[in-house]
């Protein structure tokens, strides 16, 4: 099987991207995760597929990690998603709308990125601390589309991210799913650095577009640090991530990055 895709980022967050408007593509969990693998396929935190709306949408995005599972949402892949489905439909509106799991999503074409409308933050917790690895952490929780613990630490350089982010990732505190493991530290007015252990990549990824949201918004809580807060990911970005809130909660909630195409290709799943 001959399988055309495009390979994309979202600040440095990668991915496969996949045309199934025809219906016609059914990938098993092991093909998603063999077009992942960084050695034997293509290589990408994840796969992105383009479906026809179920409902009154532009499309559904449906989003795999690289383990094959699927998952609700990413905010880095949505960006992507938006300036893929564009190019392959030749839609020219700026705007454009997706079912997603975590609900419809819509996205606007800036100059150079572009914008998300996120879907309303839920679940959130009280600031709760946890024992990472014999150290105690101060840790904050929200859901963005998915899962994120967030904590704050001094210093992310000396942070054993893949430690500490596994254990927090399997904590018993967010069982049985789990949750993507965030760790942050101020750097300024409205200003943070970020990264991200994510949940169904087990490693630590360059950026997380949802984890960006959460951070942004634990952040906001935590300091009162007003809209927009400006997030530096590991792979060198900044996102920009909007907000309104009143006494019920987050809405309004915008990101705000890049989403740039790296190049066309076919592979074989039967010959990989």
């Amino acid at each position: 099987m001959q399988l055309p895709f495009t390979k994309m980022n979202g600040a440095g967050n990668d991915f496969v991207m996949l045309d199934n408007r025809d219906g016609a593509l059914s990938l098993t969990g092991p093909e998603i995760a063999l077009l992942c693998d960084r050695h034997r396929g293509v290589g990408a935190d994840g796969i992105l597929i383009v479906e026809p709306a179920r409902a009154k949408a532009d499309f559904r995005m449906r989003y795999y990690n690289a383990d094959g599972g699927e998952a609700e949402m990413c905010g880095n892949g949505a960006r992507c998603f938006a300036r893929f489905a564009r190019k392959i439909s030749g839609h020219l509106g700026l705007k454009i709308s997706f079912e997603t799991e975590a609900g419809e999503i819509s996205a606007e074409c800036l100059d150079d990125s572009i914008r998300l409308e996120m879907s309303v933050p839920h679940s959130g917790r009280p600031v709760e601390t946890l024992v990472l690895n014999g150290q105690s952490r101060e840790v904050g929780f929200l859901n963005t589309g998915v899962p994120h613990a967030v904590c704050f630490v001094g210093d992310l350089e000396a942070l054993d991210l893949r430690a500490e982010g596994s254990t927090l990732r399997h904590h018993e505190a967010f069982a049985p799913q789990g949750t993507n493991a965030n760790f942050g530290c101020v750097l300024g007015p409205s200003l943070i650095a970020l990264r991200t252990y994510e949940r169904g990549v087990e490693d630590e990824t360059l950026a997380c577009g949802t984890g960006v949201c959460a951070a942004a918004l634990l952040h906001h809580e935590q300091t009162g640090d007003p809209a927009p807060i400006l997030v530096r990911v590991r792979g060198g970005d900044t996102l920009t991530v909007g907000f309104d809130k009143d006494r019920d909660g987050f809405k309004n909630v915008t990101l705000t990055g890049p989403a740039d195409f790296v190049f066309d290709g076919e592979i074989s799943l039967s010959a990989s």
